[in-house]
């Protein structure tokens, strides 16, 4: 069966950043179909078990900001001020993530926030999404999406203007756009699962724990974290190497995982009343880096998000990288319509080449990012030298505003490009290293040292 879209453009997934970019280009008067192969999840919504938390940050709220719905996604999101670690000896250290009060992230429901972007994305007349239709693949002689209807196994062929893929890690059009232009694509696992598991409101739904806070339970080679609901739940999740002496292999039977809790994570064990059931009901989830090129074919076919470029989530930066995507592609939409060109002539070519070509260094450096962070929650937060570190980090912070910045902070509360906050971090940790060196007390820090350090390596951010 064959289906013209005629000038329409053509999204791939009505997923997180597939939603919002429909809004955005909707926004500016372009046709937009989206092919969606679940159902429609504000009818039927069966994503349970595997959806950890996201933390909205300043990339992600500009993002919405930008397309109008950030006021109702922040009435369902929870400020976490920093994280609070709990260490293996049962103490509590809070340590922020900001100086200024300001500086916070938001755990934020990724049901709640892709319904609301679904919606808003439908409000528009310009912008269809089509459900339980999943795409196969492209035919790049022209721009023909093979699609099939899940229900029924039935066979499309659509022929939009340019089709973009939004279509998450393991993308359909990624893996089209590599046959056919030879693509050097790599997608390396974590050795680490994770499952997700749930302490539930306590008494007159009040959270059992901080509720302003991401919790972590550090533990070398493997962690817990947990975020707030707005129903007075934590939705926890856990992650463990997936093979192994201590393993989600080894840990099999209920008597196993009540007694690792127990000698592990005994303050949590005891608020986790379906802890058992979970564990094995829940299915474990797997974590995967995806980077390589190139990201489109001509103007015909783009990447966008997960698709191009999945990311490990232990910097909280998936969903806002992807939101960022669809700020800077929107951005440059903008420049070639400042040029006069209506939406019947954009440069479809131009575009996605410009697209690539400014974001893929930076994409590459937050996946870096992401798995350098998932060491240090797991190994080095609760260790007296990595605190003293942050504290040494914070005053020279207070002594030189705006050009020494710490990497949590470039990353989290700044929309720099993400290569320059990892370019930047790793001069400043080699100052911080040096600095610290013969210190037991962040008072005992010498700022005359710090001044020639700082002068030589660190320019001001602009």
């Amino acid at each position: 069966m064959e289906t013209e879209l005629k000038n329409k453009v053509a999204l791939v997934g009505a997923g997180l950043a597939g939603s919002l970019l429909g809004v955005y280009l909707a926004r500016k008067n372009f046709p937009v179909e989206i092919f969606e192969r679940r159902p429609d999840m504000r009818i039927n919504d069966a994503a349970g078990g595997r959806s950890i938390n996201l933390a909205l940050s300043v990339r992600g709220i500009h993002a919405l900001e930008e397309v109008g719905v950030a006021d109702k996604i922040m009435r369902i999101a929870i400020s976490m001020r920093g994280r609070m670690i709990h260490t293996a000896d049962g103490e509590l250290i809070f340590q922020r993530y900001g100086k200024e009060e300001s500086e916070v992230i938001y755990a934020t429901s990724r049901a709640e926030l892709n319904k609301t972007l679904m919606t808003a994305a439908e409000k528009f007349k310009n912008l269809h999404i089509t459900f339980d239709t999943r795409c196969v693949g492209m035919d790049f002689d022209t721009t023909a999406l093979k699609l099939v209807r899940e229900e029924t196994g039935e066979e499309l062929s659509v022929e939009p203007r340019t089709v973009i893929g939004t279509d998450g890690s393991a993308s359909a059009v990624r893996s089209a756009i590599a046959d056919f232009a030879n693509g050097s694509y790599t997608s390396d696992y974590l050795e680490y699962g994770y499952k997700e598991l749930t302490i539930p409101p306590g008494p007159n739904g009040r959270h059992a724990m901080e509720r302003n806070a991401l919790h972590i339970w550090p533990r070398t080679t493997y962690m817990l974290i947990a975020l707030p609901n707005l129903d007075g739940s934590f939705t926890c999740t856990f992650f463990y190497p997936n093979k192994g002496e201590e393993s989600f292999e080894t840990l099999n039977t209920e008597e196993k995982v009540k007694t690792f809790f127990a000698e592990h994570f005994p303050d949590v064990a005891a608020l986790i009343p379906e802890l058992t059931r979970e564990f094995f009901c829940n299915p474990t989830g797997s974590m995967v880096t995806v980077k390589g090129a190139p990201w489109r074919v001509e103007g015909k076919a783009l990447l966008v998000g997960d698709a191009a470029h999945a990311i490990v989530p232990f910097f909280g930066q998936g969903m806002n990288c992807a939101f960022e995507d669809c700020t800077i592609l929107n951005k440059l939409l903008d420049r070639q319509m400042s040029y006069g060109r209506t939406t019947e002539r954009i440069d479809w070519n131009e575009l996605f080449t410009d697209f690539e070509k400014q974001r893929k260094k930076d994409t590459d450096a937050i996946a870096d990012l992401a798995i350098e962070n998932f060491v240090e929650m797991r190994d080095f937060v609760a260790q007296p030298k990595f605190q003293l570190k942050k504290k040494v980090e914070r005053l020279l912070e207070d002594n030189y505003p705006g050009l020494f910045v710490p990497k949590y902070t470039m990353v989290t509360f700044r929309r720099m490009p993400y290569s320059v906050a990892r370019a930047r971090s790793i001069v400043q940790e080699g100052i911080i290293e040096q600095l610290c060196q013969n210190l037991t007390k962040p008072e005992q820090l010498d700022l005359r040292k710090a001044d020639v350090l700082i002068s030589r390596q660190l320019d001001y951010i602009e």
